[in-house]
């Protein structure tokens, strides 16, 4: 090799060795270098700032310094200067449980203790097991018999009375339980070799797609039980989640097949070539690493779910969104609504917020050694 070329690969090794400049230095040094390394960027830092450290804070006094925090009238509030949080204390079971019967709220609160107990046990991969999949499997009739009652001497209570966090987490987590299955079904179908079945699949992706949630909503609570006998009559919260669960499982399924095509092609033939049958290749090939691509755009679609649940406000059933809407009708503290609506917004932040996180280190974990 001749001296040149030594000293270019050198060159080429001392170069690549070298931190960028961004890298140099401490956090003063890659502040001054990123936000005031002109003066230009220097004006627009400092404004930014003033502007910032204003707002800033005028919310920390008005959210918490001068805030009221609990009162039994509204008219404390209403001579305060702050937020009135104690709108959250007054109304907090109105808000969190709906028109569930007041003295009956344990077993809805149980319900949801239940629910996220399960939900941040999943969150560990090392409590995954065949333990955690039945606990699963065995909440659904549990929570049904809190919420139904009727049995083991509990009152009973009609869905018509559901409402707040419980029927939100129910009905997100029923969607996304029996939608995504049927996501894979219709991704499959789609992709399909036999006509019927994949026309079929592709009427119900597209008609679903092309539809506002609203729409399905309503032909769910009022076409649906025209074609059903009259003497058999659909709840309205379970016409209401069949919508929900046809409307994630038909943009779940586009999802899911955009996994499924994106699998090397080598990876059907290899499965092929190992002799297995079609099922044993979705199941154990093909499936595992075309969900594990679409992660991220899947777990988007599942938050999407969880806060589609606000619609069903439209069929008479009080989410907690719908509940809070009830609850600042009292003439008292309606003046107070936003600071209800701001602890609302709260709760779904660190629902979604906790759901993305997740779904980021879950593929992180899964995409660990993986080349494609």
């Amino acid at each position: 090799m001749s001296a040149a070329a030594v000293r270019s690969r050198v060159q080429v090794s001392a170069s690549a060795e070298r931190p960028s400049p961004l890298r140099r230095g401490g956090l003063a040094s890659r502040i001054r270098q990123g936000l005031f390394n002109n003066v230009h960027n220097t004006v627009l830092s400092v404004v930014m700032l003033v502007v910032l450290g204003y707002v800033g804070w005028h919310t920390l006094r008005w959210a918490v310094l001068d805030a009221v925090w609990h009162a039994d009238d509204a008219a404390v509030c209403k001579q305060a200067a702050g937020a009135c949080w104690a709108i959250v204390g007054e109304k907090y079971r109105l808000i969190l449980f709906g028109t569930f019967p007041y003295e009956e709220q344990w077993r809805a609160f149980l319900a949801v203790v239940l629910i996220l107990v399960l939900s941040i046990a999943s969150g560990f991969r090392r409590l995954w097991s065949r333990r955690l999949l039945l606990a699963w499997i065995a909440l659904l009739p549990i929570v049904l018999v809190l919420m139904l009652g009727g049995v083991f001497g509990l009152r009973p209570t009609g869905t018509h009375l559901w409402g707040g966090l419980p029927l939100t987490l129910i009905m997100a987590i029923v969607t996304v339980a029996f939608g995504l299955p049927g996501a894979i079904f219709l991704a499959l179908g789609r992709r399909s070799q036999l006509p019927a079945i994949k026309a079929l699949c592709i009427g119900i992706t597209e008609i679903t797609r092309g539809l506002p949630l609203l729409v399905v909503l309503f032909m769910a609570a009022i076409m649906l039980p025209l074609f059903l006998p009259t003497t058999f009559r659909i709840d309205k919260l379970v016409s209401a989640q069949i919508a929900m669960v046809v409307y994630f499982a038909a943009y779940a399924a586009e999802i899911v097949r955009g996994g499924l095509q994106a699998v090397p092609r080598g990876q059907y033939e290899a499965a092929e070539a190992a002799g297995l049958k079609y099922g044993q290749r979705m199941r154990k090939v093909i499936l595992p690493q075309g969900l594990r691509i679409v992660i991220p755009a899947l777990m988007n679609d599942i938050i999407r779910a969880f806060k589609n649940t606000t619609f069903v406000s439209i069929l008479g059933l009080y989410d907690i969104l719908g509940a809070t809407g009830a609850a600042t009708q009292d003439p008292q503290w309606v003046q107070f609504a936003p600071e209800a609506y701001l602890f609302v917004f709260a709760l779904y932040f660190v629902f979604c917020f906790s759901m993305s996180k997740y779904s980021e280190s879950l593929s992180r974990h899964l995409s660990q050694g993986r080349n494609y």
